[in-house]
């Protein structure tokens, strides 16, 4: 892909914009997502309950792993957006070198130690004993293929900096399709491959991520992309530590507030796993669910994100209010609509992940709880999305995570000691409302009086 085919910085019309990077963008994360749904469907239809329980007690832990190379892409991307577009594009390159190199070394790190204690954690989390062997050899499988996991979320994360989101796109098709064909042969021992049981999925997504990182690549050698892995990219792949420290400066704030979450959902799962191995395969099925319907939400606020930190680039400061409003509108209608769709088959949908009636009960339930506040939440991250384009990003991560670790784990706390495992899903939108609440103040009362200036 050439300089001139990466999307421009700011088109004359705002929502042909957001619709041409966000469109490729939503199903590129939507293919993600349905990278693990289908892994997690051919578990809990060939395998059973306990199969979806295994990989559902390891999630939290996983979230957590990868929650520092989150954080790290959101300050890269925010600091490619900005120098893309002002066009200094041999910054572009050094960025993301920088980037990439401390992924790489942070993902070592995690394979040996996070696979070396991948049973104690486990056992500290309080995963159910008739699933802890199993949940073990999943979660150690895709813990020591950390590397080539942060590779790739920080790859399609520094590619849209640029707006780029076709080639994330492109990837992700090829790594469902591998992920799709391959987990059902090994469960099934298909083609003389052997039988690998619940660690099946594992097995399959480190191969997807594989070969689709090498498709990458020669890709973007072939077409000439910006960040393409050719000698000058090369030349850049070592730690500057000026640049570092304004990736960190964005990132760690976003990194935190991710580990937050994790460890709110480390929280959680310890509270879901005290009603038994079936309430943990329903926080399963519901976080599949959950997730579809969030990421529009969160492939918004990446949208306002980047096209404010391209603007802010280009000096075109005045174009943010605009950004900001129309990335609330389009959360409501496009999270909305999916919320909608959601609820009127939520039994059916549930059904694709657990065959046991009791089970989808539960799990039911608990989505037509908390669903709706993914629309909240989606509104909520526009706003810390576009102040975080700027730089301004300690005070919408300190509210966020003021939302999460005061209101929404004690209050699930709270509620399931007084009213079960409801009480758990109703924390969610309390805790979303309150969020909104605060980052709407902030960012009326407080950001928009201050002077934007490029980092």
């Amino acid at each position: 892909m050439s300089t001139a085919a990466v999307i421009p910085v700011v088109r004359p019309r705002l929502w042909k914009a957001f619709l041409a990077f966000l469109g490729p963008m939503m199903l590129a994360n939507i293919l993600q997502a349905l990278s693990g749904t289908i892994n997690n469907i051919y578990l809990g239809q060939m395998l059973g309950v306990w199969a979806m329980a295994s990989v559902s007690a390891f999630f939290p832990v996983l979230f957590f792993f990868i929650s520092f190379m989150i954080g790290l892409g959101a300050g890269a991307s925010v600091l490619i957006g900005q120098a893309w577009g002002a066009r200094e594009y041999e910054r572009v390159k050094a960025i993301a070198g920088t980037s990439l190199s401390v992924g790489i070394g942070v993902g070592l790190l995690v394979s040996v130690f996070g696979g070396w204690l991948t049973g104690p954690m486990l056992t500290l989390l309080g995963t159910p004993a008739d699933i802890l062997p199993s949940a073990t050899s999943y979660a150690r499988i895709m813990l020591i293929a950390a590397p080539g996991i942060f590779v790739f979320l920080l790859g399609t994360s520094m590619m849209r900096g640029v707006g780029d989101t076709v080639t994330p796109l492109l990837t992700l098709l090829i790594s469902t399709a591998i992920g799709l064909a391959l987990t059902p042969a090994l469960i099934r021992g298909w083609g003389g491959l052997p039988r690998m049981g619940v660690a099946s999925g594992a097995w399959a997504s480190v191969a997807s991520y594989a070969v689709a990182l090498v498709w990458l690549g020669w890709y973007m050698l072939r077409r000439k992309h910006p960040l393409a892995p050719d000698s000058v990219f090369l030349h850049h792949m070592n730690i500057d530590r000026a640049i570092l420290v304004k990736v960190l400066r964005i990132g760690l704030p976003t990194a935190v507030q991710m580990i937050t979450i994790s460890l709110a959902e480390v929280a959680l799962l310890f509270l879901v796993n005290r009603f038994g191995s079936d309430a943990t395969a329903a926080y399963g099925a519901v976080n599949q669910v959950v997730a579809y319907v969030q990421f529009p939400a969160i492939s918004i606020a990446i949208t306002a994100s980047i096209l404010g930190a391209q603007a802010i680039g280009a000096g075109r400061v005045n174009s943010l209010g605009a950004i900001a409003r129309t990335g609330i509108l389009m959360n409501l209608f496009i999270t909305g609509g999916l919320v909608v769709l959601a609820y009127l088959f939520s039994r059916t949908i549930v059904g694709l992940f657990i065959t046991s009636a009791p089970v989808v009960d539960v799990a039911q339930t608990l989505l037509h709880i908390m669903l709706w506040s993914s629309i909240i939440f989606g509104m909520s991250s526009v706003l810390s999305g576009l102040m975080r384009a700027s730089g301004s990003v300690l005070m919408p991560t300190s509210i966020s995570i003021f939302a999460i670790l005061a209101i929404e784990v004690p209050v699930a706390w709270f509620l399931s000691h007084r009213i079960g495992l409801d009480g758990i899903w109703m924390a969610y939108p309390v805790a979303f409302v309150a969020m909104l609440a605060m980052q709407t103040s902030y960012y009326r009362l407080v950001w928009r009086k201050r002077p934007i200036r490029r980092l």
